[in-house]
């Protein structure tokens, strides 16, 4: 769910490339399943023991994360959209197989679709610990995974003026991504339900509108000094300005049930920053967004996903959700050929439209067949199998 500090380490900090395209980095959360029952199992230790003896999995490319069914990834600096690709499934690769040395499942799940009535076992770190007892029950309901897509800038004022263009942006992200529609072995009606459970969290949601870079520092220096976040790991918004390296992160999707849909959000994430860059430096404003309207752009799209409409990114008024996509699309095109994104990204987006994202592919996929067979198709698109 993303309760630690920035992991995208890799071969070094992001940054822009020769040719001046950003770096992206990935990181993915998992959840680690029963194969028969779903249930969470507290195997974190032994699925990281057991993948970090693969020869291909390098130690700093799996993190902790506060619960012990939990495990997370984090990527290379990568410079394009196949070295993503490679890494997620190296990645994903070596921890099913790992996690099936340990009796249970990879799971690329939002959320847990079914959980023990206790509360689920956290990591024994000091800084879990401290999250456990500040946060009490919301801690207990954590079982929920994300997708970090971190893209390079070249300075802070740059990332804010970014932040702000991105703001609008994150409802249609959360309604692309959406893969968590089951929680503790009910339908709740939600496309992404891990967007409503990690709204309750404090500091969290679409991030308010910065003057500058200044005002950005400023108003989390009094968080600091208010003493109600502990460090900017516990910024918990959407997106944010990353506190390790000159990146923006963008927070607001579900992790994905395919890899390759992952690699499609970090394009569009990753056009989405260069055009906002290059709004920036041409002048032109952010979007007057209200918070009340982007609030309720980001419930809307967290409730309905794609089925149905999703909310303007210029207006704030209604649109049918395909249409919108493929104007974004079409906004983004002469970027993303710039970069060479378009053949990862433009297809995958098609493909989503058309078979549903991860919350309509769970929901058919229960309907059809039933509690097991949704649990092995979980495990086996987050294999790549």
């Amino acid at each position: 769910m993303g309760t630690g500090t920035d992991t995208t380490d890799g071969d070094g900090p992001l940054t822009l490339d020769t040719g001046g395209r950003p770096t992206v980095g990935v990181e993915e959360e998992y959840l680690l399943l029963d194969p028969d029952s779903g249930l969470p199992l507290p195997h974190v230790d032994a699925v990281q023991e057991a993948a970090g003896m693969h020869p291909a999995v390098h130690h700093t490319e799996l993190q902790n994360e506060l619960l012990q069914a939990q495990v997370e990834v984090a990527t290379p600096v990568c410079r394009d959209l196949a070295e993503v690709g490679g890494h997620l499934l190296r990645l994903r690769h070596a921890l099913a197989a790992a996690a099936e040395t340990a009796d249970c499942r990879l799971a690329a799940c939002g959320t847990a679709p079914y959980a023990p009535s206790t509360p689920p076992a956290i990591v024994d770190a000091p800084r879990y610990h401290s999250i456990r007892r500040n946060m009490s029950r919301l801690a207990d309901e954590a079982l929920i995974n994300g997708m970090h897509v971190h893209v390079a800038v070249p300075d802070p004022q740059t990332g804010v003026e970014v932040l702000n263009r991105l703001r609008p942006w994150l409802p249609v992200l959360t309604a692309l991504s959406a893969n968590s529609p089951l929680w503790y072995g009910s339908d709740t009606g939600y496309a992404s339900w891990r967007t409503v459970v990690f709204s309750r969290w404090p500091i969290s949601g679409i991030p308010p509108y910065f003057t500058d870079a200044e005002d950005y520092e400023r108003r989390i220096d009094h968080l600091l000094e208010a003493r109600l976040i502990r460090d900017r790991g516990q910024l918990y918004w959407q997106a944010r300005l990353s506190a390790k390296f000159p990146t923006v992160e963008l927070r607001a999707m579900d992790v994905q049930l395919r890899a390759d849909e992952a690699v499609m959000l970090a394009g569009l994430v990753r056009a989405l920053v260069v055009t906002a860059m290059r709004e920036a430096a041409a002048g032109r404003p952010a979007p007057e967004r209200t918070p009340e309207s982007l609030d309720g752009a980001g419930w809307h799209a967290a409730r309905y996903g794609m089925d149905g409409t999703l909310h303007d990114p210029a207006t704030g008024l209604s649109r049918p959700a395909g249409e919108l996509v493929a104007s974004m699309l079409a906004a983004l095109a002469p970027v993303m050929d710039e970069l060479g994104d378009t053949r990862a990204v433009v297809p995958l987006v098609d493909r989503l439209l058309n078979e549903g994202n991860g919350a309509e592919r769970q929901r058919r996929h229960l309907t059809e067949h039933g509690r097991s067979g949704l649990i092995a198709m979980i495990a086996a698109e987050s294999a790549a199998a």
